[in-house]
């Protein structure tokens, strides 16, 4: 997976991804990486209803364990969800069979996450794309669980302004899942970067689909009718870019999109959609990465060498967590000075001269 760094859209990191597996039903399946016995240590995942195959979030943070299990010559373990009623006795299920870590992916295991936490201490857990703080205190609701938070609103400020550059219509637009907070960060900083752009050039580009405080959802992050109808009811109104945040709604904008008969760009959310899905390859522009699968690893291997720690993580520009993916096959059609303009902007946001507003703070 190729990722846009701070030297900007010229310079790429290149982060390995391991081959996907998928696990199903409440028992997890084993899979044996590396040496057979040469380490004890089981690192154990459990997705949400999005399952390991999403091509997203799920997908992502399980490449990242199995990494590690990989590099510490090991197995591990995956459980997939088919429901939101199966995510406390999948966490169960997985303390049973003698995990020393076990991965939450999704805000959704939580509540489920931090009640095992709580109940197993000698057990380091991992929560993806959650603070664990269900109390609202501010505080980690376990001291033995270490949330995975990424300020996403980063990265999409700026395919915001490179989006708003690249339209021709003068129109943009966005919509997602459902009005949770980590998905309208995405919404959130792509607006703010669309607005910093019209402040910049004097120009009046609109963004579709979200004002900043309410906008167009699906009720839902499965692929289908109401997703493909919010993408068509957003595409109908002049947009000719589109960034789908909800896991495989995208798929739904997809379709939308080629219905259209007319040239409109996709921008992905969390994985790069170029990468993972090339179907979308004549119509991605840029994806707005969560590097999930960087920090589940280093979570991963840093609990293996009895170094964990419960601190917890966010991922930025600065330290590679967000990012763009690489332009691919729109790099010819992208104005280099445009893209100069994001470089910069990259920099200016890591040095704080430029701010982005999340929920993240």
């Amino acid at each position: 997976m190729k990722t846009i760094t701070r030297s900007a859209l010229g310079g790429l990191a290149v982060i390995s991804a391991g081959a996907l597996l998928a696990g199903c039903g409440a028992a997890p399946e084993e899979d044996t990486a590396g040496g057979e016995g040469a380490t004890d240590f089981l690192p154990c995942i459990v997705s949400d209803f999005g399952g390991f195959d999403d091509k997203s979030f799920n997908q992502l943070s399980m490449e990242g364990v199995q990494e590690a299990a990989d590099e510490l010559g090991g197995e591990f373990k995956q459980v997939e969800s088919n429901a939101e009623t199966d995510y406390a006795p999948n966490l169960e299920n997985l303390v049973a069979q003698g995990c020393n870590l076990i991965t939450g992916v999704g805000f959704a295991l939580a509540p489920a996450t931090i009640e095992n936490a709580n109940a197993n201490p000698d057990i380091d857990f991992v929560l993806v794309d959650d603070a664990g703080d269900a109390d609202g205190d501010g505080q980690t609701d376990a001291d033995n669980l270490k949330p995975l938070l990424y300020d996403t609103a980063q990265a999409a400020f700026l395919a915001g302004y490179l989006s708003a550059g690249y339209s021709e219509s003068g129109k943009v637009g966005t919509f997602g899942g459902q009005e949770f907070p980590t998905v309208t960060i995405f919404m959130d900083g792509f607006k703010q970067g669309v607005d910093y752009y019209n402040e910049e050039k004097g120009a009046d580009v609109q963004v579709v689909g979200w004002d900043g405080s309410t906008g167009t959802f699906t009720g839902g992050f499965e692929a289908g009718p109401e997703a493909k109808t919010a993408a068509q009811n957003i595409i109908d109104q002049g947009v000719d870019v589109l960034l789908p945040v909800g896991g495989p709604i995208y798929q739904s904008a997809l379709q939308a999109i080629k219905e259209a008969d007319r040239d409109i760009a996709l921008i992905g959310a969390d994985a790069d959609l170029f990468e993972t899905d090339p179907s979308t390859a004549d119509v991605v522009l840029t994806s707005i990465l969560k590097n999930m699968h960087l920090s589940t690893y280093e979570a991963t291997m840093s609990s293996a060498n009895g170094e964990f720690d419960a601190t917890p993580y966010i991922g930025t520009l600065e330290n590679d967590g967000v990012g763009l993916a690489d332009l691919h096959d729109f790099a010819d059609k992208v104005d280099q000075g445009l893209l100069d303009e994001v470089a910069a902007l990259e920099e200016s946001i890591i040095a704080g001269d430029v701010t982005v507003e999340s929920y993240l703070g």
